[in-house]
């Protein structure tokens, strides 16, 4: 039983890598690959990383997977947000067709960065 689960969760970690995968090649601009890789890629990993828990259990092989899992959950989010902010500061411009414009504070923020 327990091995069915871990490989729902496995299985169901790699559709999320491949969406964040497809999303990195298909979306228009560096805000929205980041928010593919950051959300999707981030999820995949943690499922697939559960997933290997659920089947080995308290093993060293096991508690090395949900240590893994913690510090994707804790650097991969802080990492998309650091890159979109330097990428920002740096003055990346979004896509045209997302309809987004910087506001009067926003634009001084970037000219004192």
């Amino acid at each position: 039983m327990n091995e069915n689960i871990g490989y729902i969760f496995i299985t169901i970690g790699i559709l999320f890598d491949l969406f964040g995968c497809i999303g990195l090649v298909r979306l228009p601009d560096v805000y929205n690959r980041l928010q593919a890789a950051a959300k999707c890629v981030t999820l995949g990993t943690c499922g697939t990383l559960f997933g290997f828990f659920v089947i080995s259990g308290f093993t060293a092989a096991g508690m090395k997977a949900l240590l893994a899992l913690a510090f994707v959950l804790i650097t991969a989010p802080a990492g998309a947000q650091a890159l979109s902010r330097a990428a920002y500061l740096s003055g990346v411009r979004s896509w045209k067709k997302a309809g987004y414009e910087d506001s009067k504070e926003e634009r001084e923020l970037r000219e004192t960065a």
